[in-house]
């Protein structure tokens, strides 16, 4: 129903004020409405607690009775000594009816979340709801493959270079998008450079945003030996599993390491920040993979956002294979 999917929307754009803050728990977002009104709100707690569905019950009080739940990701089934099973505490709350944005894939949940709302007597509906599964990339990502989601961010001229031959430093994009990308970098636990990146530039890979200063997050590079100080390194895209359980790995770059995650079929979104500017000549942007000329990306990619930020132009890219079907609500 479109009501339906109107507030379970509403969830999923409140579970992105939990991303990175919930790690290691997934950011969930949860709205309880009665009579057309949201009564209580929540989303996943710092640190994984208190859980979404805790948080809109609470705040919703005596008014959840016989009220709907919209909660991104199916209530978790499994007591845990930092909190009860989110499902056993809907079935207390008085809630008639769940509507749930995607299905848990922890074996300890999975399924049995929806099971124990029903046996209690509630209308439990499970839709399949793309945002939802969106804001829940991470935690998807590595239940499904033991690694976090990875996003490759690249800044390239409007005839697909990063920089100029000589490897200067040089400023692609303007001040808006750059902005942009310190609130993409606040949203992820870690982020990672090449080497080549860290020698010649030194980034500082910061969150400039005022007010947003603190979520600044781990520095890694990629090198087969020591990382200097205030960083971390990481041997080889193959390993990224090893920085489980992390959920969100934010690459940028530079072309070499661009190619190398790439060719390794570890990036499962591509940010290209493009210019209106041509550098006429300089370093492709994905290395030996070639340039990416307005904006364009390898093969097997598939456009699922543009945008205008400031003066450039944003696309957002994911894997052919990893287009999101929404198949109701």
């Amino acid at each position: 129903m479109a009501e339906d999917k109107r507030w379970l929307d509403a969830a999923a754009s409140l579970a992105a004020r939990s991303r990175p803050l919930s790690a290691p728990n997934p950011a969930v977002g949860a709205i309880v409405l009665k009579d057309g009104i949201v009564v209580g709100r929540g989303c996943t707690g710092q640190g994984g607690r208190p859980h979404a569905e805790a948080v809109a019950i609470k705040q919703a009080g005596d008014a959840a009775a016989g009220a709907t739940l919209y909660v991104t990701l199916e209530p978790c089934a499994h007591v845990s000594p930092r909190g009860p099973a989110c499902a056993d505490l809907v079935a207390n709350s008085g809630i008639a009816r769940v509507v749930i944005g995607c299905s848990d894939p922890d074996p300890r949940t999975d399924g049995k979340g929806v099971a124990r709302l029903r046996a209690a007597g509630i209308e439990a509906d499970l839709a399949d709801h793309a945002p939802s599964r969106a804001s829940l990339a991470g935690f998807q990502t590595r239940e499904a493959s033991g690694r976090p989601h990875v996003t490759l961010k690249l800044a390239v001229s409007r005839d697909g270079f990063i920089g100029p031959l000589s490897g200067a430093p040089v400023a692609i994009t303007g001040e808006t998008a750059r902005a942009h990308v310190h609130r993409e970098r606040a949203r992820a636990e870690a982020i990672l450079v090449g080497g080549g990146t860290l020698r010649r530039d030194a980034p500082r890979l910061d969150v400039r945003l005022p007010g947003l200063e603190d979520r600044s997050p781990r520095r890694f590079v990629l090198t087969r030996g020591h990382a200097p100080e205030g960083w971390e390194a990481l041997s080889s895209p193959d390993d990224v599993g090893e920085l489980l359980p992390m959920q969100y790995l934010y690459v940028e770059g530079g072309a070499e390491t661009a190619a190398a995650f790439l060719q390794a079929g570890l990036v499962d979104c591509l940010q290209i920040y493009c210019a209106p500017q041509d550098l006429g000549e300089g370093i492709p942007a994905y290395g030996a993979l070639g340039a990416a000329p307005g904006g364009a990306p390898p093969p097997g990619f598939t456009c699922v956002d543009r945008r205008r930020i400031g003066g450039d132009m944003l696309f957002t890219y994911q894997p052919d294979y990893a287009q999101p079907k929404e198949t109701g609500d």
